[in-house]
């Protein structure tokens, strides 16, 4: 493994969830008196149960003899990857919005400040590029072996 991360929520995403929750429980409560066991034994655990999968992204580059970028279910061999480039976080809604090919992979995360742009160099491929995000891309892109520029 040459590089790992994980990308968790917030912490205060969870107090927000279960804000949320608890006054749509008490909504039900009191709207159409539904015993309250019943409204928050069901709604409490939404918001906990998403926040948990939202925070079960990956981000890998693997090591050995066939190199892959893994983001998500997404795995990409890292010799079909020309270049790299850092998206600062203040290029990052010029990167997803009027200069965003829709044929590209995207995986965003809003926590995570900063993004990887890697532009592909496969002719059986239609698409032109992955755009995801990471904590730490500076060494994603030194993860990857190859030239890198700053979008």
């Amino acid at each position: 493994m040459r590089y790992r991360e994980t990308q968790p929520v917030p912490w205060w995403w969870y107090l927000i969830g279960l804000g949320v929750a608890a006054v749509l429980a008490a909504e039900f409560v009191m709207g159409v008196e539904v015993p309250p066991w019943i409204s928050f034994g069901l709604l409490l655990p939404i918001p906990v149960i998403l926040l948990i999968a939202m925070s079960r992204s990956r981000l890998e580059v693997t090591g050995g003899d066939e190199p892959e970028l893994v983001v998500g279910r997404a795995h990409l061999p890292v010799h079909f990857i020309s270049k790299a480039a850092v998206v600062p976080q203040s290029a990052k809604s010029a990167a997803m919005g009027r200069q965003f090919d829709p044929a590209a992979f995207l995986v965003h995360r809003p926590w995570v400040k900063h993004m990887v742009l890697v532009v592909l160099d496969d002719p059986d491929d239609p698409t032109p590029y992955w755009l995801f995000s990471a904590k730490k891309p500076e060494a994603v892109v030194a993860a990857l072996g190859v030239t890198s520029d700053r979008a």
